[in-house]
């Protein structure tokens, strides 16, 4: 454990934690900025394909306090935003302060206030406070539709440049700035061009009377006066939507995000893209839309944005309300001040020379955990592969695990080398080791949060803890399989193996 104490923990060098830095430096309050890539600029680095432009303008997206340059145009690419933000870290010397290659996994908030970080590298280390700037175009949102499309299905989030889309006929599903940009790439290169939309949306363009839509919205400007202002512009400019196949907004504009883009109209009324509504279901490389269209696609790619998420902050955690009116929100097992001479004391439970003693066992306490088990879900989490149970002699009670996860190996068609993870019920230090010497397990992907003998055995909500807690742990390692068992008096072992979603 590394003491940090006296800093702040910065997470993200994207546009947000840049500037988050430069207040942290002007008014000298100690920190460090935490990246997972290897150079700053956050989704401008590596989240946007090649031909991207800002929708907003230079003069509403730059820092106040240091202005984009003159010659850039109204409307940014890509690498003079990557520019932009490089120029400002090296401006206020921000760059020096930033870890590069540093990935949090987990982040806990102690009980004096500090927070104790996790890293991808096993490192552990406790700062004074946490600042969270990691964005959130990254954790993609794909819809759900009856059937399989047998053709390239990808989130907007993949898609890198105009030469994954030529020649192909695309299907663009949503109707954001993404999405409506990628149709217009798949009218210039692809052989078709189609968007799919299921409700309405406010096109605007990206200028009026040649300037960029967004400073024409000034701060003193009343809102119903810019609705009434935009509303206008829009039926003297471009018409009534449903003129171009699309359905009309069923909410007021600024309700939600506009889209802001001048290509698209401008290719449907060319004939290179066109409207559908939404989609009724896939068979094979065909498409069927709920107005009973079916047409045939070899890509289709979802702008169905993103879900917001922090994955290193303890998402199964939720703090109690006490009748003090004080709030439960951190385990109150673990035993501060426990020291190696006072456990070498402890007299042993079972045998004179045993080596089981109330600090080598699970202690009993409470606890709670829910768990939604369904054949069909929007967003799961995980899905199980497959499951055991098996029995040992009932002296051997502890040791039906290794039958139950030898058991549901062979059914999942895995070995031990490919799980990723591990939640193993400790009862005893004694079983617990005997489970991963038999099984060949390795140490440093059992229990990586604690097991019963750190946090306690929860009666009653063993199984739904073990299996929350491995879910939510390959979610923050993003790995792939995980394996969680079980040992129950008189000689029975459970296992099953779940794999990330």
């Amino acid at each position: 454990m590394t003491d940090r104490s006296t800093q702040m923990a910065l997470i993200g060098a994207g546009p947000v934690g840049l500037g988050m830095a430069k207040a942290l430096l002007e008014h000298k309050i100690l920190y460090e900025e935490l990246e997972a890539d290897d150079d700053l600029g956050g989704n401008w680095f590596h989240g946007v394909y090649e031909t991207v432009h800002i929708i907003s303008s230079r003069k509403t997206t730059e820092y106040a306090d240091y202005p984009m340059p003159e010659h850039y145009p109204d409307f940014p690419s890509r690498q003079q935003m990557l520019e932009y933000l490089r120029d400002y870290a090296e401006k206020f010397g921000l760059r020096k302060h930033i870890q590069f290659h540093t990935k949090v996994v987990m982040a806990v908030p102690l009980a004096d206030g500090k927070w104790e970080l996790e890293l991808a590298t096993g490192e552990k280390r406790i700062y004074k406070g946490l600042i969270v700037c990691n964005g959130h175009h990254w954790d993609k949102r794909f819809p759900n539709y009856p059937g399989k499309f047998e053709g390239e299905w990808i989130h907007s989030k993949d898609y890198r440049s105009p030469a994954q889309l030529a020649g192909k006929r695309v299907l663009v599903i949503g109707g954001g700035n993404s999405a409506c940009d990628i149709a217009a790439e798949a009218a210039r290169v692809g052989k078709t061009s189609r968007l799919s939309v299921r409700r309405g949306y406010w096109f605007l363009p990206k200028t009026f009377f040649g300037i960029p839509s967004a400073e024409m919205m000034k701060p003193w400007f009343p809102v119903w006066a810019q609705r009434l202002m935009i509303a206008l512009l829009l039926r003297i400019t471009v018409g009534k939507y449903s003129q171009y196949g699309f359905p009309e907004p069923d909410h007021k504009i600024f309700e939600a995000h506009p889209t802001i883009n001048s290509e698209l109209l401008y290719y449907v009324r060319h004939g290179r893209i066109q409207a559908r509504p939404d989609i009724a279901r896939f068979e094979g490389k065909t498409v069927y839309f709920v107005d009973g269209r079916g047409e045939e696609f070899d890509l289709i790619v979802c702008a169905t944005g993103y879900y917001v998420s922090f994955p290193f902050l303890p998402p199964g955690l939720v703090p109690v309300p006490l009748p003090d009116g004080s709030m439960f929100s951190k385990d109150e097992y673990p035993r501060a001040g426990t020291t190696r001479e006072a456990v070498a004391k402890l007299k042993p439970a079972f045998r004179a020379n045993g080596t089981v003693t109330a600090a080598s066992s699970s202690g009993i306490n409470d606890g709670a955990a829910a768990l939604l088990v369904t054949s069909h879900a929007k967003r799961p989490l995980a899905r199980i592969v497959a499951s055991a149970v098996a029995g040992v002699d009932p002296s051997c009670m502890g040791l039906g695990p290794i039958p139950a996860t030898r058991k549901v190996l062979q059914r999942a068609g895995l070995t031990i080398d490919q799980i990723d993870l591990i939640e193993l019920n400790e009862a005893f230090a004694a079983q617990a080791i005997a489970c991963i010497r038999e099984l060949k397990l390795d140490p440093e992907k059992v229990n990586i949060y604690g097991g019963g003998i750190a946090l306690g055995h929860p009666l009653g909500c063993t199984g739904a803890k073990l299996l929350t807690t491995l879910i939510h742990a390959l979610q923050r390692r993003q790995t792939r399989f995980g394996l969680v068992t079980m040992c129950i008096g008189v000689g029975q072992g459970i296992a099953m193996i779940v794999e990330r979603v």
